[in-house]
């Protein structure tokens, strides 16, 4: 357990930042430095852009990087460095800060993630030992990165009782990512031993890899169900702030508090999705937390000025079901990667995690490139008062496009093949070829 805490551990520095580059970053940088809502919105897209070509690349690059000290620990610390530099740039701008200083920092921040995250996820997929075991791992790994993204909602509440401004709040929340990174990243990179290499790996060409994972029916499955799940959360995310500031009317401290309410649930249903996996199986499971949140945001459009406590509800209720997007499609997608390891007796899991962290990063910045221009074809102002019609459409895009977006994850999850029976049968069937692999090398 100690081995596996300690691997977790590091989801606390990652998570810290999270509430500020997707909820706070572009409404800081769109309304408290005037850039706009669609230039903010297409400058983080073209970010992730650049992003999105090198996540292939640096999985390709893991997969096949060897090293005495560690195929993937290297790789991190450099990762880890130029997040540093950039997290500190990113969140400290100031008034003269122009798209292109987003753009700047935001790309190598993305880029520093990817060389970090990549390796990271790999990792945590090849000490799982079977389909239950690999649950218990990124569930640890997720509730450690929730509890960094309390530590960060807590803050902008906190700052503002001290008269500090939002601005400086996300600053604070950088230098907490920081130094909470130091600490268990050095644990993870000096301390822990990484994961044997896997026996039935041998080198192959990256592009003859890549195209050979479109026979993989699950991996197309469940990046496919991730990216529809992860625009539908991405969306609501970056209009949160929005949302309690011109239709609940909540002001800073109140945000604050909703915005902990809604991790402290994700913290609080990842166990209850633990169990229930356990019983009925990871995607079935999925798939039902997905619908209870489409439940919740049905009403949403119903809300008004005031209406804080209906809203606690609601943002409890799709806290709760963020708990199973955090933890079990993590843990399916070390399913498939283990899967392809049968299939083809290649170690691909990294090159899979890269394509999987692409569609992450791909759906979340798509989230703010719609839901911005939205917002201002709708004609809603961030400085303006507005009409009831525009702050109709601003509940619109918060909640029912999420839903349609939900609805097409879960058609498409049902179709997951993936079970806890047919794993065990991989588990079984790949211990008799690395057995059968291990004495012909012996001989």
């Amino acid at each position: 357990m100690l081995r596996k805490l300690s691997y977790g551990a590091p989801g606390l520095a990652l998570g810290i930042p999270a509430i500020p580059l997707l909820v706070y970053l572009p409404v800081l940088y769109a309304d408290n430095l005037g850039l706009g809502l669609t230039a903010v919105g297409l400058t983080i897209f073209i970010a992730r852009l650049v992003d999105v070509v090198t996540d292939p690349i640096i999985g390709i690059y893991c997969n096949q990087f060897d090293n005495p000290i560690g195929r993937r620990k290297p790789i991190m610390a450099v990762g880890c460095i130029i997040s540093g530099v950039s997290i500190i740039f990113l969140l400290s701008p100031n008034q003269t800060s122009t798209t292109l200083y987003l753009l700047l920092w935001l790309s190598l921040l993305y880029l520093g993630w990817t060389i970090i995250n990549i390796p990271y996820l790999t990792w945590g997929s090849d000490m799982g030992k079977d389909y239950e075991d690999r649950t218990k791992i990124t569930s640890i790994r997720e509730i450690f990165v929730l509890v960094g993204i309390l530590v960060a909602g807590v803050i902008p509440a906190a700052a503002s009782k001290f008269g500090y401004s939002e601005l400086e709040a996300v600053k604070f929340i950088g230098w907490a990512a920081i130094g909470m990174g130091i600490i268990v990243f050095t644990n993870l990179l000096l301390f822990q031993k990484e994961p044997e290499k896997l026996i039935l790996h041998q080198t192959e060409k990256p592009m003859s890899a890549i195209k050979d994972l479109t026979k993989n029916s699950p991996f197309k499955l469940l990046i496919v169900g991730w990216f529809a799940n992860g625009l539908a959360n991405g969306i609501p995310s970056v209009l949160f702030i929005i949302y309690m500031t011109h239709v609940l009317l909540a002001d800073q401290t109140t945000r604050g508090y909703l915005v902990f309410a809604y991790f402290l649930s994700g913290i609080v249903g990842i166990p209850i999705w633990l169990r229930l996996s356990k019983v009925y199986g990871k995607h079935p499971v999925w798939i039902f937390a997905m619908a209870i949140a489409c439940f919740a945001f049905l009403f949403v459009p119903l809300l008004s000025s005031g209406d804080i406590g209906l809203f606690l509800i609601i943002t409890i209720i799709t806290g709760l079901s963020l708990g199973a997007d955090l933890a079990l499609p993590p843990s399916m997608q070390s399913d498939v990667a283990e899967y392809e390891y049968f299939r083809t007796q290649q170690d691909r899991g990294s090159l899979l995690f890269a394509f999987w962290s692409t569609s992450t990063k791909l759906s979340l910045s798509l989230s703010v490139l719609i839901a911005f221009p939205l917002l201002e074809l709708s004609g809603f102002s961030l400085t303006a008062t507005n009409s009831k019609e525009k702050l109709f459409w601003l509940s619109i895009i918060y909640s029912v496009v999420p839903i349609v977006l939900k609805v097409i994850a879960i058609f498409i999850m049902c179709k997951f093949p993936l079970t806890s029976k047919k794993q065990s049968i991989i588990k079984n069937r790949l211990i008799k070829l690395e057995q059968t692999r291990g004495k012909k090398n012996a001989v």
